[in-house]
């Protein structure tokens, strides 16, 4: 890795682990390896969203040409969100992409990732399934981002009536996670789902 990544980064780490901010909006970093070109992250899901209670891990990879160009971040965990992608965890975010500059800092794009799960973006989408619902239905996306949020980020448990859907077909043999997108991404009816989790 470059010297000015690893320089700056280890300064920014630090920056992190020191931060009152960040500890009281509990969000963390880990190294993955030695020379600081990856770290794992976590932000806890913000109060009041349907993600409050969860623990969302983020790899962030930064590349030789750090600060001038941004980490490479994207959700490990799972997330039910239109600015992130159901599937693979990336995220559209300008400060990611265009608007990256090179003042910003590993602590600014935590706490920025973090505000996006409080204020998404559903007109620039990263999950079209997801914004549609977001904007048709927010009581059913605020639902399946809780559920979401509970199943895979360890949020406290939330509909019953989701729950029993899921454990429905999980009971025909289907795998959970392919269950749990299935009904997500097909308002949780049960038919089409079904129809398609046969297809895949």
């Amino acid at each position: 890795m470059a010297n000015i990544a690893a320089q700056r980064i280890k300064r920014e780490f630090k920056e992190v682990l020191k931060s009152e901010e960040t500890s009281k909006n509990q969000i963390k970093v880990d190294l993955v390896d030695e020379n600081f070109s990856e770290l794992r992250g976590e932000i806890a899901g913000p109060p009041d969203t349907p993600y409050e209670g969860g623990r969302f891990q983020l790899e962030i990879k930064i590349p030789e040409t750090y600060p001038f160009n941004p980490p490479k971040v994207r959700f490990i965990t799972k997330i039910w969100h239109p600015n992130i992608s159901s599937v693979t965890g990336a995220i559209c975010l300008d400060i990611l992409k265009d608007q990256w500059a090179a003042a910003m800092t590993l602590r600014t794009v935590l706490l920025s990732l973090q505000a996006l799960l409080a204020a998404a973006e559903p007109d620039d989408p990263q999950d079209a399934v997801v914004a549609n619902q977001y904007k048709q239905n927010p009581e059913m996306f605020k639902q399946t981002a809780r559920l979401w949020a509970h199943v895979y980020a360890g949020a406290p448990v939330t509909s019953p009536e989701y729950t029993k859907k899921i454990e429905n077909l999980c009971a025909m043999g289907f795998d959970r996670n392919a269950v749990i997108a299935a009904l997500s991404s097909k308002a949780w009816d049960v038919e089409t789902a079904t129809e398609l989790l046969l297809s895949n």
